[in-house]
């Protein structure tokens, strides 16, 4: 759902409008501006004019909070990227909130609930069935959180012990192909809303999701550890509508591209992946030139 919206709103839409048509109307001038210069927002297939509606599972920090300051009342990674890729295609930005099990399977975008998805998704074989996928702008690793004193030290600790992961995601997946035996099935919650507050309830024993996010509830309270890390080759990319959303695919893209050349990429990066004070930082992001 879209809970931001406000007269503010609408006015900065309709000037928004204004200055893409004005634009349009000065015909094929090439003035070195943003891919949007030329470019009508019907050209687009947005499902509202003007804005780019983007779905997103939230919380899952850093990569997406509730943020009343921001623009679109949303922050972290991936809003501030989509955000800044908006701002470069002269549209406002649109936040609705979703489920990431029907994100992910491609049920919410094939509905025309939004426009994309921005949901730290990882790209894979199976999503590509039904979704088509931007570039990609992180690389992520898989990490296991637990409480400080609870003696684990690795998966292969979690023997008669139940760990818990994210409905639909690729550390539900790890965690399924390596748990050791006589470990408990993973207990699977909707989103890290759910799954966070189930650890320090004590009704898990671990949770097994992306290193950021489990580094940020460290982070926050310190009675909490990462304990280990796996390598798994994940790619984050936007998603869209199979074979539905070329044009806004390609214009994403291209500001994407733009974000990397002009250095506002590696300072989004920069402020939620920052070195810690052990000289180390989180997973890297994709460089320019494989993207």
């Amino acid at each position: 759902m879209s809970r931001h919206n406000s007269i503010a709103r609408l006015t900065k839409i309709t000037a928004a409008a204004a200055v893409v048509a004005a634009l349009a109307a000065c015909g094929g001038d090439d003035d070195g501006g943003s891919t949007a210069t030329g470019t009508q927002g019907a050209d687009l297939a947005l499902v509202q004019d003007g804005t780019l509606t983007v779905c997103s599972d939230v919380p899952y920090p850093p990569f997406e909070v509730e943020s009343p300051d921001a623009p679109s009342g949303y922050s972290g990674f991936d809003m501030d990227l989509m955000q800044a890729i908006a701002d470069g295609l002269g549209l406002q930005m649109a936040v609705q909130d979703v489920g990431f099990d029907p994100l992910q399977s491609g049920a919410v975008l094939a509905a025309g609930q939004c426009d994309l998805g921005a949901s730290a998704m990882t790209i894979t074989d199976e999503r590509k069935q039904n979704l088509d996928f931007s570039d990609p702008y992180y690389d992520s690793l898989q990490s296991l959180l637990v409480p400080a004193d609870s003696g684990i030290t690795s998966i292969d600790d979690l023997v008669g012990k139940t760990v818990g992961v994210q409905q639909g995601t690729t550390g539900e997946i790890y965690a399924k192909e390596h748990l050791p035996e006589g470990a408990n099935e993973p207990q699977a919650f909707p989103s890290d809303a759910e799954l966070w507050p189930a650890l320090q309830a004590g009704n898990i024993a671990a949770i097994l999701q992306d290193l950021p996010v489990n580094q940020e509830h460290a982070r926050s309270d310190p009675g909490y550890e990462v304990v280990e890390e796996y390598q798994t080759d994940e790619q984050y990319g936007f998603a869209f509508a199979k074979g539905e959303k070329t044009a806004l695919l390609d214009a994403v893209n291209e500001q994407l591209q733009a974000l990397r050349d002009d250095g506002t990429y590696d300072e989004i990066y920069a402020k939620y992946f920052a070195m810690d004070s052990t000289g180390t930082s989180g997973p890297t992001a994709p460089s320019p030139s494989t993207s």
